[in-house]
């Protein structure tokens, strides 16, 4: 059964570092009711995809919440017309199926709760990213930590028992002093899972023309200078070994390299996507993989209402990837090596009839020989001293 991701391409304000497609509401509504019917054509038209129902539900953006709670109903109710769940029983109290929806401090209200609850609705991922309001107003985020904590009262009022908080780290200008206040307020709220993403800098963001761009003479150095300078890999390391080693602290596994979570509050949604399980996408921009095929659904509402009302699937031709064998292990290795159980020889031989030997046993060996790889219970894992430097691992494992 594949996993369900709803794509709510909206905003109050694009934040400065976000490369994702969204539009600015800028305190307008307009063009929300056109999506939620091209939406409502796309999840009729392509819910035979999933003729036996869907494991997960998970309504990303942009920023769901900015949906009016009418809206959200709206939405909710299409979905639940035309897909059926995988229901299941959840360790530690946790409900099944599970059902997420991404949302912002600000946007959060009892209203709109109520529905989200109405509908299953049983985990919320909140952008919390700093309890820093120097550091949240320069990377354009609009919200401040006090509205943080009161997103998390309305969330624990409506029952809502399974909460993420989104943070960043290596932000410009930010300490390792500034970092630990974030983790430590941040765990004082007591979320049941944490994702802790290092800052990515895009080209096409406005971040990213401030810090990437090749001619430093081609902007003024005083928006620089009020920011600050971006912490330096070492200090970025120091950063993440320090919440590594806080959250364990505090009850905190890391199942992923980037995810933190009480037991039996890792995200199922995200986990299919780390054991390569098929995906369906719906939405401008989203991104489906089914049946070895991975297809972007365009990234232009225009021509994606378009599309939808023409009862076409809105996909991007030139974004429709037909997935090889060598592929398709790449990405097994690559995801399964980000997770705390990584890689099972036996569950590789069994999804690609090729011992995992026969394809990376000189690479393993490298990494095994100089300790960064290790196999342990059978499988195949990145030391957690180089958790931080995965991807300089990984990279090898990509054909």
């Amino acid at each position: 059964m594949p996993s369900l991701y709803v794509h709510v391409p909206f905003c109050v304000k694009k934040c400065d570092y976000c490369a994702f497609y969204s539009l600015p509401l800028l305190n307008s509504c307009e063009g929300l009711a056109d999506y939620l019917r091209g939406v409502a054509q796309e999840i009729e038209l392509r819910s035979n995809e999933a003729p036996a129902g869907v494991s997960s539900l998970y309504l990303g953006g942009g920023t769901p919440t900015v949906l009016s709670w009418r809206q959200l109903d709206d939405l909710l109710k299409e979905i639940h017309l035309h897909f059926t769940f995988l229901s299941g029983q959840g360790k530690e109290g946790q409900s099944f199926p599970e059902k997420t929806t991404e949302a912002n401090p600000g946007t959060i209200t009892e209203e709109k709760l109520k529905v989200l609850r109405d509908y299953g609705v049983n985990r919320i991922s909140l952008g919390a990213q700093s309890f820093n309001d120097r550091l949240l107003y320069q990377i354009g985020r609009i919200h401040r930590a006090q509205d943080i904590l009161h997103a998390v009262k309305r969330i624990r009022k409506a029952g809502i028992e399974n909460l993420n908080l989104d943070l960043i780290f290596g932000l410009p200008g930010q300490t390792l002093e500034d970092w630990q206040d974030t983790l430590r307020k941040a765990v004082g709220l007591s979320p049941e899972h944490l994702s802790v993403y290092a800052l990515t800098l895009e080209e096409d963001t406005p971040l990213g023309k401030k810090y990437l761009a090749r001619d430093l003479n081609s902007f003024k150095m005083s928006d620089r200078d009020e920011a600050g300078d971006l912490p330096d890999d070492d200090l970025q390391a120091d950063m993440y070994e320090w919440a590594v080693d806080f959250l364990s602290n505090k009850g905190f596994r890391r199942y992923e390299i980037s995810n933190f979570a009480r037991s039996g509050y890792e995200c199922q949604h995200n986990l299919a996507y780390w054991r390569c399980e098929e995906y369906i996408g719906l939405g401008p921009g989203a991104v489906s993989c089914m049946r070895r095929v991975r297809s972007k659904n365009i990234e232009d509402m225009e021509a994606y209402l378009k599309d939808a009302a023409a009862g076409k699937r809105p996909f991007d031709g030139a974004e429709t990837e037909f997935l090889t064998p060598e592929q398709q292990m790449s990405e097994y290795m690559m995801l399964g090596l980000r997770t705390e159980q990584g890689i099972d020889p036996i569950d590789f031989y069994h999804k690609f009839q090729v011992s995992i030997q026969d394809i990376y046993g000189q690479i393993m060996a490298n990494y095994i020989d100089r300790d960064v790889l290790s196999i342990s219970g059978g499988r195949l894992k990145i030391h957690p001293n180089y958790s931080f430097v995965a991807n300089s691992i990984i990279k090898d494992f990509i054909r």
